[in-house]
Protein backbone atom coordinates (compact mmCIF):
# COMPACT_ATOMS: atom_id res chain seq x y z
CA UNK A 1 0.00 0.00 0.00
CA UNK A 2 1.32 3.45 -0.90
CA UNK A 3 1.09 5.98 1.92
CA UNK A 4 1.19 9.77 1.72
CA UNK A 5 3.96 9.88 4.36
CA UNK A 6 6.25 7.40 6.05
CA UNK A 7 7.19 7.89 9.69
CA UNK A 8 9.76 5.86 11.60
CA UNK A 9 9.58 5.95 15.40
CA UNK A 10 12.67 4.70 17.25
CA UNK A 11 11.51 3.40 20.63
CA UNK A 12 8.41 1.43 21.59
CA UNK A 13 8.20 2.61 25.17
CA UNK A 14 5.13 4.40 26.50
CA UNK A 15 6.00 7.67 24.72
CA UNK A 16 6.80 6.20 21.31
CA UNK A 17 3.72 3.98 21.34
CA UNK A 18 1.52 6.90 22.43
CA UNK A 19 2.66 8.87 19.38
CA UNK A 20 2.09 5.87 17.12
CA UNK A 21 -1.39 5.21 18.48
CA UNK A 22 -2.40 8.88 18.26
CA UNK A 23 -1.27 9.02 14.64
CA UNK A 24 -2.99 5.78 13.65
CA UNK A 25 -6.29 6.87 15.21
CA UNK A 26 -6.15 10.37 13.76
CA UNK A 27 -8.10 11.70 10.78
CA UNK A 28 -4.96 11.15 8.69
CA UNK A 29 -4.18 7.70 10.08
CA UNK A 30 -4.98 5.79 6.89
CA UNK A 31 -2.49 7.95 4.99
CA UNK A 32 0.44 7.34 7.35
CA UNK A 33 2.92 4.52 6.87
CA UNK A 34 4.24 3.87 10.37
CA UNK A 35 7.22 1.80 11.51
CA UNK A 36 8.05 1.54 15.23
CA UNK A 37 11.35 -0.11 16.14
CA UNK A 38 12.68 -1.16 19.54
CA UNK A 39 15.77 -3.14 20.51
CA UNK A 40 14.06 -4.72 23.54
CA UNK A 41 11.84 -7.81 23.39
CA UNK A 42 8.11 -7.25 23.21
CA UNK A 43 6.80 -6.37 26.70
CA UNK A 44 4.29 -8.80 28.14
CA UNK A 45 1.72 -7.84 30.75
CA UNK A 46 0.17 -10.74 32.63
CA UNK A 47 -2.41 -9.95 35.31
CA UNK A 48 -1.67 -13.33 36.88
CA UNK A 49 1.94 -12.36 37.48
CA UNK A 50 3.26 -10.00 40.17
CA UNK A 51 3.16 -6.24 39.70
CA UNK A 52 6.07 -5.10 37.53
CA UNK A 53 8.93 -3.25 39.17
CA UNK A 54 8.73 -0.16 36.98
CA UNK A 55 5.59 1.91 37.47
CA UNK A 56 4.68 5.44 36.39
CA UNK A 57 2.55 8.18 37.88
CA UNK A 58 0.04 9.08 35.18
CA UNK A 59 -1.59 12.47 35.61
CA UNK A 60 -5.23 13.15 34.82
CA UNK A 61 -4.11 15.10 31.75
CA UNK A 62 -2.04 12.18 30.48
CA UNK A 63 -4.96 9.81 31.08
CA UNK A 64 -7.07 12.01 28.80
CA UNK A 65 -4.42 11.75 26.06
CA UNK A 66 -4.23 7.97 26.46
CA UNK A 67 -8.02 7.86 26.17
CA UNK A 68 -7.68 9.41 22.69
CA UNK A 69 -5.59 6.39 21.65
CA UNK A 70 -8.34 4.02 22.84
CA UNK A 71 -5.82 2.46 25.24
CA UNK A 72 -7.08 3.93 28.49
CA UNK A 73 -10.26 1.88 28.67
CA UNK A 74 -8.21 -1.33 28.79
CA UNK A 75 -5.64 0.18 31.18
CA UNK A 76 -8.24 1.22 33.72
CA UNK A 77 -9.78 -2.27 33.74
CA UNK A 78 -6.49 -3.72 35.00
CA UNK A 79 -4.57 -3.20 38.25
CA UNK A 80 -4.23 0.57 38.12
CA UNK A 81 -4.38 2.45 41.41
CA UNK A 82 -6.02 5.86 41.37
CA UNK A 83 -4.74 8.19 44.05
CA UNK A 84 -6.88 11.00 45.38
CA UNK A 85 -4.46 12.61 47.81
CA UNK A 86 -0.81 13.55 48.13
CA UNK A 87 1.26 14.45 51.18
CA UNK A 88 4.75 15.94 50.97
CA UNK A 89 6.84 16.72 54.02
CA UNK A 90 10.39 17.55 55.05
CA UNK A 91 12.52 15.34 57.26
CA UNK A 92 12.92 18.30 59.64
CA UNK A 93 9.16 18.32 60.33
CA UNK A 94 6.39 15.89 61.23
CA UNK A 95 3.92 14.67 58.63
CA UNK A 96 1.08 15.99 60.83
CA UNK A 97 2.60 19.49 60.96
CA UNK A 98 1.45 22.70 59.23
CA UNK A 99 4.47 22.58 56.90
CA UNK A 100 3.29 19.42 55.16
CA UNK A 101 1.94 20.02 51.67
CA UNK A 102 -1.42 18.33 51.28
CA UNK A 103 -3.30 18.00 48.02
CA UNK A 104 -6.69 16.42 47.53
CA UNK A 105 -8.63 15.72 44.34
CA UNK A 106 -11.72 17.18 45.96
CA UNK A 107 -10.02 20.61 46.05
CA UNK A 108 -9.99 20.66 42.27
CA UNK A 109 -13.35 18.94 41.71
CA UNK A 110 -11.57 15.87 40.33
CA UNK A 111 -12.30 12.19 40.99
CA UNK A 112 -8.54 11.61 41.44
CA UNK A 113 -5.19 13.37 41.14
CA UNK A 114 -3.69 10.62 39.02
CA UNK A 115 -2.95 6.94 38.64
CA UNK A 116 -0.08 4.56 39.38
CA UNK A 117 0.28 2.10 36.50
CA UNK A 118 2.82 -0.50 35.47
CA UNK A 119 4.87 0.45 32.44
CA UNK A 120 4.30 -2.95 30.85
CA UNK A 121 0.54 -2.53 31.21
CA UNK A 122 0.69 0.86 29.50
CA UNK A 123 2.74 -0.58 26.63
CA UNK A 124 0.46 -3.61 26.25
CA UNK A 125 -2.65 -1.44 26.06
CA UNK A 126 -1.09 0.91 23.50
CA UNK A 127 -0.01 -2.04 21.35
CA UNK A 128 -3.56 -3.35 21.39
CA UNK A 129 -4.81 0.10 20.42
CA UNK A 130 -2.60 -0.15 17.31
CA UNK A 131 -4.50 -3.27 16.27
CA UNK A 132 -4.36 -6.92 17.11
CA UNK A 133 -1.51 -7.65 14.71
CA UNK A 134 0.44 -4.45 15.53
CA UNK A 135 1.75 -4.32 11.98
CA UNK A 136 4.71 -2.00 11.66
CA UNK A 137 5.91 -2.52 15.25
CA UNK A 138 9.18 -4.43 15.38
CA UNK A 139 10.70 -5.53 18.68
CA UNK A 140 14.14 -7.11 19.19
CA UNK A 141 15.24 -4.96 16.27
CA UNK A 142 17.91 -2.28 16.35
CA UNK A 143 18.58 0.67 14.09
CA UNK A 144 22.04 -0.04 12.72
CA UNK A 145 22.55 3.20 10.81
CA UNK A 146 20.95 6.60 10.29
CA UNK A 147 21.96 8.24 7.01
CA UNK A 148 21.01 11.67 5.68
CA UNK A 149 19.27 11.63 2.31
CA UNK A 150 18.96 15.24 1.24
CA UNK A 151 17.09 16.93 4.10
CA UNK A 152 15.60 13.66 5.33
CA UNK A 153 16.91 10.48 6.95
CA UNK A 154 16.98 6.82 6.00
CA UNK A 155 17.43 4.11 8.61
CA UNK A 156 18.97 0.68 8.23
CA UNK A 157 17.62 -1.97 10.59
CA UNK A 158 19.51 -4.89 12.08
CA UNK A 159 17.78 -7.26 9.65
CA UNK A 160 19.13 -5.27 6.71
CA UNK A 161 15.85 -3.53 5.90
CA UNK A 162 16.24 0.10 4.78
CA UNK A 163 13.48 2.65 5.25
CA UNK A 164 13.41 6.18 3.84
CA UNK A 165 11.45 8.32 6.28
CA UNK A 166 9.59 11.56 5.68
CA UNK A 167 10.00 11.94 9.45
CA UNK A 168 12.27 10.09 11.88
CA UNK A 169 11.22 10.36 15.53
CA UNK A 170 13.65 9.62 18.35
CA UNK A 171 11.68 8.22 21.28
CA UNK A 172 14.55 6.01 22.36
CA UNK A 173 15.30 7.32 25.84
CA UNK A 174 17.93 9.33 27.65
CA UNK A 175 20.82 7.71 25.79
CA UNK A 176 19.11 8.18 22.45
CA UNK A 177 20.93 6.65 19.48
CA UNK A 178 18.88 8.81 17.14
CA UNK A 179 19.91 11.99 18.95
CA UNK A 180 23.55 10.98 18.86
CA UNK A 181 23.52 10.01 15.18
CA UNK A 182 21.78 13.24 14.20
CA UNK A 183 24.47 15.33 15.90
CA UNK A 184 22.07 17.13 18.24
CA UNK A 185 23.98 18.35 21.30
CA UNK A 186 22.70 17.38 24.74
CA UNK A 187 23.46 19.28 27.94
CA UNK A 188 22.81 18.30 31.54
CA UNK A 189 24.31 16.87 34.66
CA UNK A 190 24.50 13.67 36.62
CA UNK A 191 23.13 13.63 40.15
CA UNK A 192 25.12 12.07 42.94
CA UNK A 193 22.04 9.93 43.44
CA UNK A 194 20.53 6.66 42.31
CA UNK A 195 16.89 5.64 42.55
CA UNK A 196 16.25 2.46 44.54
CA UNK A 197 12.92 0.81 43.69
CA UNK A 198 10.93 -2.06 45.14
CA UNK A 199 7.43 -2.95 46.41
CA UNK A 200 6.45 -3.13 50.07
CA UNK A 201 3.67 -4.39 52.27
CA UNK A 202 2.61 -1.67 54.69
CA UNK A 203 1.17 -2.11 58.17
CA UNK A 204 -1.26 0.77 57.56
CA UNK A 205 -3.46 1.42 54.54
CA UNK A 206 -1.94 3.69 51.90
CA UNK A 207 -5.36 5.43 51.75
CA UNK A 208 -4.98 5.97 48.00
CA UNK A 209 -2.40 8.62 48.86
CA UNK A 210 0.99 9.31 47.31
CA UNK A 211 3.47 10.02 50.10
CA UNK A 212 6.80 11.81 49.68
CA UNK A 213 9.34 12.66 52.36
CA UNK A 214 12.33 14.85 51.57
CA UNK A 215 15.49 13.53 53.19
CA UNK A 216 18.98 15.14 53.15
CA UNK A 217 20.19 12.51 50.66
CA UNK A 218 17.14 12.77 48.40
CA UNK A 219 13.36 12.22 48.36
CA UNK A 220 11.56 9.00 49.32
CA UNK A 221 8.24 8.34 47.56
CA UNK A 222 5.66 5.73 48.57
CA UNK A 223 3.22 5.19 45.71
CA UNK A 224 -0.04 3.28 46.21
CA UNK A 225 -0.58 0.04 44.30
CA UNK A 226 -3.94 -1.53 43.50
CA UNK A 227 -3.27 -4.63 45.62
CA UNK A 228 -2.67 -2.60 48.79
CA UNK A 229 1.11 -2.56 48.58
CA UNK A 230 3.21 0.52 47.93
CA UNK A 231 5.95 1.05 45.37
CA UNK A 232 8.96 2.85 46.80
CA UNK A 233 11.22 5.16 44.80
CA UNK A 234 14.08 6.28 47.03
CA UNK A 235 16.52 8.77 45.53
CA UNK A 236 19.66 8.41 47.60
CA UNK A 237 23.42 8.04 47.23
CA UNK A 238 24.59 5.37 44.77
CA UNK A 239 26.30 3.52 47.64
CA UNK A 240 23.14 3.52 49.75
CA UNK A 241 21.03 2.33 46.81
CA UNK A 242 23.49 -0.48 46.07
CA UNK A 243 23.57 -1.42 49.74
CA UNK A 244 19.79 -1.50 49.96
CA UNK A 245 19.66 -4.09 47.16
CA UNK A 246 21.83 -6.48 49.18
CA UNK A 247 20.09 -6.15 52.57
CA UNK A 248 17.98 -8.94 53.99
CA UNK A 249 14.22 -8.40 53.93
CA UNK A 250 14.25 -7.64 57.65
CA UNK A 251 17.08 -5.14 57.38
CA UNK A 252 15.57 -3.41 54.37
CA UNK A 253 12.16 -3.24 56.02
CA UNK A 254 13.70 -1.66 59.14
CA UNK A 255 15.58 0.93 57.08
CA UNK A 256 12.63 1.96 54.92
CA UNK A 257 10.31 2.08 57.93
CA UNK A 258 12.69 4.52 59.63
CA UNK A 259 13.36 6.76 56.64
CA UNK A 260 9.63 6.95 55.87
CA UNK A 261 9.09 8.22 59.43
CA UNK A 262 6.70 5.31 60.16
CA UNK A 263 4.02 7.09 58.13
CA UNK A 264 2.54 3.73 57.02
CA UNK A 265 3.75 1.79 60.02
CA UNK A 266 5.98 -1.23 59.56
CA UNK A 267 7.13 -1.79 55.97
CA UNK A 268 8.03 -5.24 54.67
CA UNK A 269 9.73 -5.91 51.30
CA UNK A 270 7.41 -7.76 48.92
CA UNK A 271 8.82 -7.60 45.44
CA UNK A 272 11.94 -7.46 43.28
CA UNK A 273 14.54 -4.74 43.79
CA UNK A 274 16.36 -2.48 41.38
CA UNK A 275 18.23 0.78 41.08
CA UNK A 276 19.25 3.17 38.34
CA UNK A 277 21.45 6.29 38.21
CA UNK A 278 19.81 9.71 38.05
CA UNK A 279 20.63 12.54 35.68
CA UNK A 280 19.05 15.60 34.11
CA UNK A 281 19.51 16.09 30.37
CA UNK A 282 18.07 18.35 27.72
CA UNK A 283 18.67 18.47 24.00
CA UNK A 284 19.69 21.86 22.61
CA UNK A 285 17.36 21.19 19.68
CA UNK A 286 14.24 19.05 19.52
CA UNK A 287 13.99 19.08 15.72
CA UNK A 288 15.99 19.07 12.50
CA UNK A 289 14.63 18.84 8.97
CA UNK A 290 13.06 15.37 8.87
CA UNK A 291 13.70 14.57 12.54
CA UNK A 292 12.10 15.15 15.95
CA UNK A 293 12.93 14.06 19.51
CA UNK A 294 10.29 13.30 22.13
CA UNK A 295 10.30 12.07 25.73
CA UNK A 296 13.58 11.26 27.44
CA UNK A 297 15.43 11.56 24.12
CA UNK A 298 14.68 15.29 24.35
CA UNK A 299 14.70 15.73 28.14
CA UNK A 300 15.28 13.67 31.27
CA UNK A 301 14.15 14.96 34.67
CA UNK A 302 14.65 13.89 38.27
CA UNK A 303 11.86 11.48 39.30
CA UNK A 304 10.90 13.32 42.50
CA UNK A 305 7.79 14.93 40.98
CA UNK A 306 6.78 11.91 38.88
CA UNK A 307 6.70 14.03 35.72
CA UNK A 308 8.92 12.03 33.33
CA UNK A 309 6.21 9.95 31.66
CA UNK A 310 3.74 12.82 31.66
CA UNK A 311 6.12 15.22 29.89
CA UNK A 312 6.80 12.56 27.26
CA UNK A 313 3.12 11.82 26.71
CA UNK A 314 2.49 15.54 26.28
CA UNK A 315 5.32 15.66 23.71
CA UNK A 316 3.73 12.79 21.79
CA UNK A 317 0.33 14.48 21.81
CA UNK A 318 1.77 17.79 20.60
CA UNK A 319 3.88 16.25 17.83
CA UNK A 320 0.96 14.12 16.63
CA UNK A 321 -1.19 17.25 16.44
CA UNK A 322 1.45 19.11 14.42
CA UNK A 323 1.83 16.18 11.99
CA UNK A 324 -1.90 15.71 11.45
CA UNK A 325 -2.51 19.46 10.97
CA UNK A 326 0.36 19.69 8.49
CA UNK A 327 -0.97 16.78 6.47
CA UNK A 328 -4.44 18.31 6.39
CA UNK A 329 -2.89 21.53 5.02
CA UNK A 330 -0.80 19.60 2.44
CA UNK A 331 2.42 20.67 4.16
CA UNK A 332 5.59 18.59 4.28
CA UNK A 333 5.65 16.98 7.74
CA UNK A 334 9.46 16.90 7.71
CA UNK A 335 9.82 20.58 6.91
CA UNK A 336 11.82 22.38 9.58
CA UNK A 337 9.26 25.18 9.87
CA UNK A 338 6.51 22.65 10.49
CA UNK A 339 8.50 20.75 13.14
CA UNK A 340 9.47 23.97 14.87
CA UNK A 341 5.82 24.34 15.88
CA UNK A 342 6.27 21.29 18.06
CA UNK A 343 9.59 22.50 19.47
CA UNK A 344 8.21 25.95 20.31
CA UNK A 345 5.20 24.43 22.04
CA UNK A 346 7.10 21.94 24.20
CA UNK A 347 10.73 22.96 24.76
CA UNK A 348 10.12 25.91 27.09
CA UNK A 349 7.63 24.03 29.25
CA UNK A 350 9.91 21.00 29.52
CA UNK A 351 12.97 23.02 30.50
CA UNK A 352 10.93 24.97 33.04
CA UNK A 353 9.80 21.72 34.66
CA UNK A 354 13.35 20.30 34.57
CA UNK A 355 14.75 23.38 36.31
CA UNK A 356 11.93 23.47 38.84
CA UNK A 357 12.37 19.82 39.80
CA UNK A 358 16.15 20.21 39.93
CA UNK A 359 15.76 23.23 42.19
CA UNK A 360 13.50 21.29 44.55
CA UNK A 361 15.98 18.44 44.77
CA UNK A 362 18.83 20.81 45.59
CA UNK A 363 16.77 22.89 48.02
CA UNK A 364 15.59 19.90 50.02
CA UNK A 365 19.00 18.26 49.85
CA UNK A 366 20.63 21.05 51.84
CA UNK A 367 21.16 20.47 55.56
CA UNK A 368 21.91 24.13 56.29
CA UNK A 369 19.86 25.38 59.24
CA UNK A 370 19.10 28.61 57.37
CA UNK A 371 17.89 26.71 54.29
CA UNK A 372 15.85 24.37 56.49
CA UNK A 373 14.10 27.35 58.07
CA UNK A 374 13.50 28.83 54.62
CA UNK A 375 11.99 25.55 53.39
CA UNK A 376 9.68 25.33 56.38
CA UNK A 377 8.46 28.90 55.91
CA UNK A 378 8.08 28.42 52.18
CA UNK A 379 5.97 25.27 52.56
CA UNK A 380 3.68 27.01 55.03
CA UNK A 381 3.26 29.97 52.68
CA UNK A 382 2.64 27.74 49.68
CA UNK A 383 -0.14 25.96 51.57
CA UNK A 384 -1.84 29.34 51.99
CA UNK A 385 -1.10 30.76 48.54
CA UNK A 386 -4.53 30.11 47.04
CA UNK A 387 -4.46 30.75 43.25
CA UNK A 388 -0.68 30.13 43.00
CA UNK A 389 -1.05 26.77 44.71
CA UNK A 390 -3.99 25.81 42.51
CA UNK A 391 -2.16 26.82 39.33
CA UNK A 392 0.97 24.84 40.29
CA UNK A 393 -1.07 21.71 40.96
CA UNK A 394 -3.04 22.05 37.73
CA UNK A 395 0.20 22.32 35.75
CA UNK A 396 1.53 19.18 37.46
CA UNK A 397 -1.72 17.33 36.72
CA UNK A 398 -1.72 18.39 33.07
CA UNK A 399 -5.06 20.15 33.46
CA UNK A 400 -5.83 23.06 31.16
CA UNK A 401 -6.85 26.12 33.19
CA UNK A 402 -8.88 27.28 30.24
Amino acid sequence: MKYDVNIVVAGAGVVGLTLAALLKRSAQGANIGLTVVDAAPRPVFDANQDVGLRVSAISSGSAEILALTNAWKSIIRERVCAYSDMQVWDSSAAVEGPETLRFSASEFALPQLGFIAENQLLQEALLKALGERQQGVEFSTTIRAVDPVGERFAVTLSDGQKIAADLLVGADGGRSFIRKQSGIVVDGWAYEQAAFVTHLNAEKSHQHTAWQRFLPGGPLALLPLADGRVSVVWSTSPDEAAGAKSLSDGELGDKLTRVSDYVLGRLTPAGPRGSFPLAARYAKQYVLPGLALIGDAAHSVHPLAGQGANLGIADADCLAGVIVSAMAANEDIGDFRVLRRYERARKGANIAMLRFVDGLNRLFGSDSSAITALRTTGMRLFNRSGPLREHAVRVALGINDG
